[in-house]
Formats: C-alpha cells, sequence, structure tokens
C-alpha cells in the first residue's frame, strides 16, 4: 500500500462584520476553535461594530458532525491524521484570505489577530510560517502548539501587542494547564497581558467589547 497526495483547490468560506474600504480604521482577524463554525464565533463580536472596525471569521476546512451522523456540524483547523498538510493547507489560506482583506483596506489600518481555543495554535503555527502584517495578538482560552519553534514566534511577537483572556470556570483552561503555559511563556520570551473573566470556554459579548475599548484606547484610537 503506498499514500500518495494531490493538491486540488477548493472552496473556503468566511464571514464578515463590517464592509471593508478606506473607512475602516481597525481590521480584526479571527479564528475559531474545536467544533464551532465561523459564524457562531462572530457573534461574540457584534457589540464592536462602529462603522470603522472590520472583523473577519475565517472557517476551518474540515467539517464533521458532533453528534452521530446528523444534526449541528462543526469545524476543525486539522487532527493529527496528515496534520503537515492541514496546517500547510490553512496557513496558506489565511495569508490568501488577509492579504485580500488588507488590499481593501487603508495602509494605516490597525491589525488585531485573535485565536480562541484550537485557533491559538491555528494562529501561532500561521504566525511562525507565514509571518503576517499585524499589530497586536489576542490569546483566548486556548494553549500554544506543542512541537513548533515558540522562540520564533515569541521574537516575532516582541514588538506586538499580545492579550491572554481564560474564564476562571473554564474546564480546559485549569491551574495545571495555567501553570504550563506560564512555563511555556517564560521558557520562550512571550510577554502578554492576562486576563481573567467571569466565564467558562467561551467569548462572552462583554468581554470582547471591553477587550476592544482597551484596543482602542491603547492605540489612541
Amino acid at each position: 500500500m503506498t499514500h500518495h497526495s494531490l493538491q486540488i483547490a477548493r472552496t473556503a468560506h468566511y464571514y464578515t462584520l463590517g464592509t471593508p474600504g478606506n473607512h475602516i480604521r481597525h481590521y480584526w482577524l479571527v479564528c475559531h476553535g474545536y467544533a464551532q463554525l465561523a459564524d457562531e464565533l462572530l457573534a461574540a463580536f457584534t457589540d464592536i461594530e462602529d462603522g470603522q472596525t472590520l472583523v473577519v471569521a475565517p472557517e476551518g476546512l474540515n467539517y464533521f458532525y458532533k453528534k452521530g451522523f446528523g444534526g449541528a456540524p462543526g469545524a476543525t483547523w486539522m487532527t493529527k491524521q496528515h496534520r503537515l498538510s492541514e496546517i500547510e493547507d490553512y496557513t496558506a489560506y489565511l495569508s490568501q484570505l488577509h492579504g485580500q482583506v488588507l488590499a481593501q483596506l487603508p495602509q494605516n489600518v490597525r491589525i488585531t489577530v485573535l485565536g480562541f481555543s484550537q485557533g491559538v495554535t491555528t494562529i501561532c503555527r500561521w504566525m511562525m510560517r507565514e509571518q503576517p502584517a499585524l499589530h497586536q495578538v489576542v490569546f483566548w482560552a486556548g494553549l500554544l502548539p506543542e512541537g513548533e519553534p515558540l522562540d520564533k514566534i515569541a521574537d516575532f511577537l516582541k514588538d506586538k501587542k499580545c492579550y491572554y483572556y481564560y474564564g476562571d470556570k473554564d474546564p480546559f483552561i485549569q491551574e495545571e494547564r495555567l501553570a504550563l503555559t506560564e512555563k511555556i511563556k517564560q521558557d520562550n520570551g512571550f510577554v502578554w497581558e492576562m486576563h481573567r473573566f467571569a466565564g467558562g470556554h467561551e467569548l462572552p459579548g462583554r468581554v470582547v467589547k471591553a477587550l476592544w475599548e482597551t484596543l482602542l484606547l491603547n492605540n489612541g484610537k
């Protein structure tokens, strides 16, 4: 039995809040977590629409039924099956989408990249391989990817503002995992602001809005 691979063209899907144009001052690219769909993640950002902010939510290329053989579908960025090909595919996809969006925005637009849960590892691998244009990064309730040269990601981010958000009742972010995240941070030279909010494995709209207001304040609006 011999394994082969074949590169093909396929259709990717993404959702937006706001309309690209020269009026946009703040552009967010946000990556969903495992078993989510992009529009489900984007719903957390509806309160930050102000006519000058564009939020783009790409959707993972792989789909499955979350329960059995029917019902609600979810998306995932990758699994361990053919993982290197999956990473190459989604990082190329994110770069193509990012470039397409930036071509429609003014050069001085402020760029924020956010990953939620599995989206954290997704954006980390994208940053390491593609070094996309951005100004600030938000890691939300996820782990940095194992088996990657995280010091290179930290070096790429050294002149960017970074934030880490997690809920105090998040079943996936317990003390042991927090300790591991802190060790990874210290070992690789990451610098980020840590924010803990009341909630679970989620992006509450009120917390997203508070983050948005903080970034506006830090960037002088």
